[in-house]
């Protein structure tokens, strides 16, 4: 379910085509923009398009709808779809407000439905990993974080994406922190086990394009456990990514890199001969197709989903309390 502005679409058909699940797809796009794309990669496993979501949802009764929408104009469409019966992968931030989503988890819940943002990070080996090496207490109790998701300044300097709905908060939600960051502060808490209850900081646009989001936010936070975090969350460089998170305990550290070679050292002094440990597991997983196929593996009853109703709301309860702590210049609650 989508229309021109929808995002990520051609990573969404490769993740459909390849998913052995998924028996048939359905495009419904009121636009007609898509259609060639999706054919060209779906094949015969594209039954149909449609211009019209309720029509689509009507005659196809899918059990999960994917949805890939202009983030202001994605919540009726969820709803549409929750109603219709379905579960729902939904691209993020998938709303400008959190009583939107907050509403639409709210129904998810009272249907017993999936309501799952795209968070695909969350999947991947050396996450999982780092998890695991916090949750069986291999680095003690949890004492602070320090963190960064930094992406390059190309699209910002682009005419076309100054003009687009992903440039302009009123549409989009935020910036760099709903599009990338929001990745990273879903990651904190995953790995953790603790949501995050305050927040502090600051956002606003330091490169100087003309643009209506931040390419710029500096992020401090309390966890649930009283434990302290920091990010920097923004558009800053030529060209790629710099990443990093570190997660310090009362027994050890670890620290989180995906863009490198060794994703994920750690040190426990609980170990007989404490030494820092570089992880040698799987990298892979990762990306956008193996997340869809979970998802779409959890619609058919197969699985557990790869977030829960209540973790996608947390995220951007997160951020939307954040942007108001940028704004009012003061520390907001959670």
């Amino acid at each position: 379910m989508t229309h021109t502005g929808g995002a990520h679409l051609s990573a969404y058909y490769t993740a459909l085509k390849q998913a052995e699940e998924v028996q048939q797809v359905v495009l419904s796009d009121p636009d007609g923009k898509h259609e060639q794309a999706a054919k060209k990669v779906l094949g015969d496993k594209l039954a149909k398009s449609y211009r019209s979501h309720a029509e689509m949802l009507a005659a196809e009764k899918p059990q999960m709808a994917l949805v890939t929408m202009e983030s202001v104009l994605a919540p009726p469409i969820i709803e549409l779809a929750l109603q219709s019966g379905c579960h729902v992968y939904a691209e993020k931030p998938a709303c400008v407000r959190t009583a939107d989503f907050e509403k639409l988890v709210q129904l998810a819940d009272s249907k017993h439905k999936y309501l799952m943002l795209a968070l695909a990070n969350r999947i991947q080996p050396p996450m999982v990993a780092a998890q695991k090496l916090i949750r069986t207490g291999k680095l003690g109790k949890f004492f602070g974080l320090e963190m960064h998701l930094v992406a390059d300044q190309t699209r910002l300097k682009q005419t076309g994406y100054h003009n687009s709905w992903m440039a302009d908060r009123s549409r989009s939600g935020g910036g760099h922190l709903t599009w990338l960051g929001i990745h990273w502060l879903d990651l904190a808490m995953f790995i953790t086990g603790e949501s995050i209850n305050r927040v502090a900081g600051f956002a606003g646009v330091v490169g100087g394009q003309p643009i209506k989001i931040e390419d710029s936010a500096a992020l401090s936070f309390q966890f649930s456990g009283g434990s302290f975090g920091t990010m920097t969350s923004g558009y800053y460089l030529d060209r790629g990514y710099h990443s990093h998170m570190k997660i310090w305990g009362s027994d050890g550290w670890l620290e989180l890199d995906p863009f490198q070679d060794v994703p994920l050292k750690w040190y426990s002094r609980k170990e007989k001969s404490p030494e820092i440990q570089d992880y040698s597991g799987p990298k892979e997983p990762k990306g956008y197709t193996p997340f869809v196929r979970e998802a779409v593996r959890a619609a058919a009853g197969l699985q557990e989903p790869p977030i829960s109703n209540a973790d996608s709301l947390r995220v951007l309860k997160t951020i939307f309390a954040f942007y108001e702590a940028a704004e009012t210049g003061q520390t907001q609650s959670v």
